[in-house]
């Protein structure tokens, strides 16, 4: 609540709570929709301290902050108690998004949350192991037991912990998630497999299942759901369904115990009948196929892995396989899979290593020192982002040293036990029942091959010569000028233009906020064509769902914001087509955006478009092109320090 007060005052002068409609926000401003303007005090508003100004368009209210309304639109939300209220970063449906993408969104919802927790008592239980290994405990000792309890209990009871991840994710409440999971882990329904079949489904198939117990003269299969993923994810959904159904059937004067009484009463029973004997051969069968994949060459599983592990964090595909090795160890008691990544933030490590060294950049030498702290104990976001990203060989080298370190991890038979730490804290979690065994050693090897191979290719390889890769520096004037060449910063950085169309000055499109400069130095461009293309190489800082506006923060430091047209945010994503998502590194002249021109206007909508450096106060001036038209890639702001 850094923002409480300021959320207070903003309320308070648009009228108070009670004349929103709704409040969401785009890239730099409030947009209410009040009941009542006149009970607005704009001029207070424009004169309060953390407001830029106010404008009123296309029936909305709109309280202009700058780059971190975000920050202040969570706190009005909370102040105002607008439980229903969207940003239009919320405003992303999963309709927008392939299959796929929905998949990985789905699975990175539900597991982000306990993953720390996880890994956390992974650790525990692997150095248990460890202890155990090396002869300091015993299976029979106290402080093993209890050791072991913590470090097995999460995992144990995951269907717990993950009844109320993910039916959180599907819209349901989090705590008859959590009563589903606890039933699927009841001791008392548990015990029940430990007596006489009354008789056996499916006989002479793989399905072959003994019935212990029937629910209503239903035959239930009893099935082992502790540590287990997919029965409790499909349930959850499920329970998220009906729990909807009856929230609308049920009176509001009884729903706070008939809507879970009702849920439990279907989902549960459901669970032991159908979804969960179902779900559990389902993720047998995923195990048998990874594993089978996996068999049929484990080098070139490991070199697959190994190779492309980076590449796969970067985009958020990874977890496509941590659901699979969490369901490989809770089924086969190991993971093959995921345990061929290990050596991927060791030979990251490696390479930073060797840009640490080998770098006379200061800012690069800076940031290194950090970074490889970092990952020797598996963080490696600032290895990738702040070092060898940037610098593309080392990353490069980064993954065929991981590469290599996978193909000792497949040739060595290595499998994981447990999901434990990262990086030297994940050791531990390679050591199986009977201890140390071939894998293990093998590991060990593949780490130290990642790491070393990391860092000698890096620094022999992975940079420009020592001239090149430190700061640019200023050549002589003339071939005979004899002088040592000093290396200097860069005092200049040339913002192409990201469109081709007419040059306007801010001031002269029909905005006050831009046109006032509050928001950031730059001009305007009335496009001639449909397209956005990157003015710089660099990250896409923010793009938001409805396409409109994309900020860029460039590899020398500009923070750049493209809106296109005026108001286009009204439009919610109608004739924009993006081809870049938040987070994306672009190189410049890359296409990020399309838009319709002609059918915008045909909407009423005036397609001005700012280029702005929000950032202008890091420079001592921001000069823009004297040209009246230009071309994409063209010249169109120099900014000087």
């Amino acid at each position: 609540m850094k923002y409480e007060q300021l959320a207070k005052d903003i309320i308070k002068n648009v009228g108070g709570k009670e004349n929103v409609n709704s409040v969401v926000h785009c890239i730099t401003r409030l947009r209410f929709k009040l009941k009542d303007e006149s009970k607005a005090n704009t001029e207070v508003l424009k004169n309060m301290d953390g407001v830029v100004t106010v404008m009123k368009s296309g029936g909305q209210y709109q309280v202009v902050i700058g780059n971190h309304v975000a920050d202040v639109y969570k706190d009005v939300v909370e102040v105002g108690g607008f439980q229903n209220a969207s940003s239009d970063e919320a405003e992303e449906e999963s309709s927008d998004q392939n299959l796929f993408n929905r998949f990985i969104d789905i699975i990175a919802s539900i597991f982000t949350p306990v993953l720390g927790v996880l890994a956390a008592t992974g650790m525990i239980k692997g150095f248990n192991a460890l202890f155990l290994s090396l002869g300091w405990l015993t299976e029979a000792s106290g402080t093993y037991q209890i050791l072991n309890a913590v470090g097995d209990a999460l995992f144990y009871y995951f269907p717990v912990f993950l009844g109320y991840t993910a039916i959180k994710k599907f819209g349901g409440s989090p705590f008859i998630g959590m009563a589903i999971g606890a039933a699927l882990v009841y001791p008392n329904i548990v015990g029940l497999s430990a007596g006489e079949a009354l008789y056996t489904l499916f006989a002479g198939t793989m399905f072959e299942s003994p019935v212990y117990i029937e629910f209503l003269g239903i035959p239930v299969i009893l099935m082992t759901y502790s540590s287990s993923v997919i029965p409790i994810i499909l349930a959850a959904f499920f329970a998220a369904k009906v729990e909807g159904f009856f929230k609308r059937a049920i009176p509001d004067v009884v729903k706070t115990f008939l809507v879970p009484f009702a849920t439990l009463l279907v989902v549960v029973p459901l669970t032991f009948i159908i979804i969960g004997p179902i779900a559990t051969w389902a993720g047998g069968l995923a195990g048998l196929a990874t594993n089978a994949a996996f068999n049929l060459s484990p080098v070139i599983a490991g070199i697959f892995v190994g190779a492309l592990w980076q590449v796969f964090v970067i985009f958020g595909l990874h977890w496509g396989l941590v659901p699979l090795a969490i369901n490989n160890i809770g089924t086969q008691g190991f993971d093959p899979i995921l345990a061929m990544m290990f050596a991927a933030s060791f030979a990251q490590t490696g390479a930073v290593l060797g840009v640490w060294l080998k770098t006379r950049e200061q800012k690069l030498k800076t940031l290194s020192i950090p970074a490889f702290i970092s990952g020797i104990f598996g963080v490696t976001e600032p290895a990738i982002y702040g070092v060898t990203l940037p610098k593309k060989k080392p990353f490069i080298i980064s993954c065929i040293a991981s590469a290599v370190g996978g193909a000792i991890l497949g040739l060595a038979g290595t499998k994981m036990y447990i999901i434990g730490g990262l990086g030297i804290f994940g050791i531990p979690s390679f050591i199986g029942p009977e201890g140390m065994d071939a894998g293990f050693y093998g590991m060990l090897i593949a780490l130290a091959v990642s790491f070393v191979l990391g860092f000698v290719l890096t620094y022999l390889f992975g940079l420009k010569r020592e001239e090149e890769a430190a700061t640019p520096a200023v050549a002589p004037q003339n071939a005979e000028d004899n002088v040592e060449v000093k290396n200097v910063e860069v005092q200049t950085e040339e913002i192409l233009s990201p469109l081709t169309g007419e040059v306007k000055a801010l001031a002269d499109i029909k905005d006050e906020t831009f046109a006032s400069g509050m928001l950031g130095k730059g001009v305007a461009i009335e496009p001639t064509e449909g397209k956005v293309v990157a003015p710089a190489s660099g990250t896409i800082s923010a793009l938001f769902p409805t396409k409109h506006a994309i900020g860029i923060k460039t590899d020398h430091g500009a923070e750049l914001l493209i809106h296109i047209g005026m108001d286009t945010v009204n439009l919610e994503g109608k004739y924009f087509t993006a081809h870049v998502s938040q987070g994306d590194r672009i190189d410049v002249g890359q296409l990020l955006v399309e838009f319709d021109a002609e059918k915008i206007k045909e909407a009423g909508y005036i397609l001005s478009t700012p280029v702005i450096v929000t950032n202008h106060d890091n420079y001592g001036s921001v000069l823009s092109t004297k040209e009246k038209e230009i071309k994409a890639n063209d010249v169109l702001i120099t900014l000087d320090k």
